[in-house]
């Protein structure tokens, strides 16, 4: 436990003291997957099971800084029909013990849940990669997934912020198949979520097509430009959470004294020559697509509501409904008012739309 606290402290308060290659020590690989390791799984197997991959059989993926195979392990858990599909993953990363660790992970729980299709091979191709990010691969990828990384490039980034997303979204893409996909995907702060925001931009410049979590493709309302600076500006990221995690995984934590009650995430999944659904749905019929970026607000009067994401900008919804909302939902609906005639919240100058 000694090591998973000052591990935690690396990652976190003490981040300019953390080397690059900090995965290659044994006792810190060790205390990674004992502990953030499974956060990661229960993280990312909720994000992922909200999202529709497409994958099909023979298609190549790319997991870049994939330490201990964790995104590849959550995709398996998160979608039992892409068990079936015969699908090579080239897991990159520049921790040759993680990489071997992590393939011993995986195929131990591909062993406990096993694809349906008894013609389908036990588990998919697994492919380790030693090398940095960059690296070549001859196959172009239909999914390249870039976990928990983009953090660890840009404490060692002396570029501007923009020149750092720049030059990321060209290296990441560079992977990616003339209709692949690319995911992203951060601890949800306020710093990670403005330079998510930033590739994303990047994204729609190169012609891609924002999957999730955005309902549209114009300007960001939730950049985390201010919020990274101190500011109380809302920032993107979706919060989970963690009651319906194992109770050992739990017990473990807390007598580690890094309990965790909720798990935020910052993410963008973008496709090359794809379609934005929503902003199509949207326009034949004429609603407003709302993706929902935080907890319950109590608000006056008794009313509660939640901050979300729109062609409006930052939204604040007032739920005058019977149906229940959570960070992260999707929701299109239809306002009775034009939207320019909507009003705008005093304190942050959100468009209020009461559903």
């Amino acid at each position: 436990m000694q090591e998973v606290r000052r591990l935690s402290h690396e990652l976190t308060d003490e981040r300019s003291e953390r080397r690059l290659s900090y995965m290659n020590t044994p006792v810190v690989l060790s205390a990674y997957v004992r502990y953030f390791c499974w956060w990661n799984i229960i993280r990312f197997t909720r994000l992922f099971s909200n999202c529709d991959f497409s994958l099909v059989d023979g298609d190549s993926c790319i997991d870049v800084g994939s330490g201990p195979l964790t995104a590849v392990i959550s995709l398996w858990l998160s979608h039992p029909e892409l068990r079936n599909k015969k699908l090579t993953w080239y897991c990159m990363d520049i921790s040759q013990n993680a990489l071997s660790l992590g393939e011993d992970l995986y195929l131990s729980i591909a062993s406990r849940t096993p694809p349906t299709d008894e013609n389908a091979a036990a588990h998919w191709n697994i492919v380790r990669v030693k090398g940095a990010f960059g690296t070549s691969i001859k196959q172009k990828a239909a999914l390249t997934i870039c976990a928990n990384m983009v953090n660890e490039l840009y404490d060692a980034n002396s570029a501007s912020d923009e020149a750092f997303a720049e030059k990321f979204a060209t290296a990441i893409l560079s992977y990616a198949s003339e209709t692949g996909a690319v995911f992203v995907i951060e601890p949800g702060v306020p710093q990670n979520a403005h330079i998510i925001s930033l590739l994303r931009a990047q994204f729609l410049k190169s012609g891609l097509a924002i999957i999730s979590p955005c309902p549209h493709e114009q300007k960001c309302a939730m950049d985390g430009y201010h919020a990274k600076r101190g500011g109380k500006a809302k920032w993107c990221n979706f919060a989970f959470s963690t009651e319906n995690a194992p109770l050992a995984l739990q017990k473990f934590s807390t007598d580690a004294g890094i309990p965790k009650e909720r798990a935020v995430v910052s993410f963008i999944f973008a496709k090359r020559n794809g379609a934005s659904k929503n902003e199509q749905h949207c326009t034949k019929q004429k609603h407003l697509a709302l993706r929902i970026a935080s907890h319950t607000i109590f608000l006056p009067n008794h009313q509660t509501g939640f901050y979300a994401c729109s062609e409006c900008g930052l939204t604040l919804v007032v739920n005058s409904s019977s149906v229940k909302i959570a960070s992260g939902d999707s929701l299109l609906v239809k306002p009775l008012r034009a939207l320019k005639n909507l009003s705008h919240d005093k304190k942050t100058n959100a468009v209020v739309l009461t559903i």
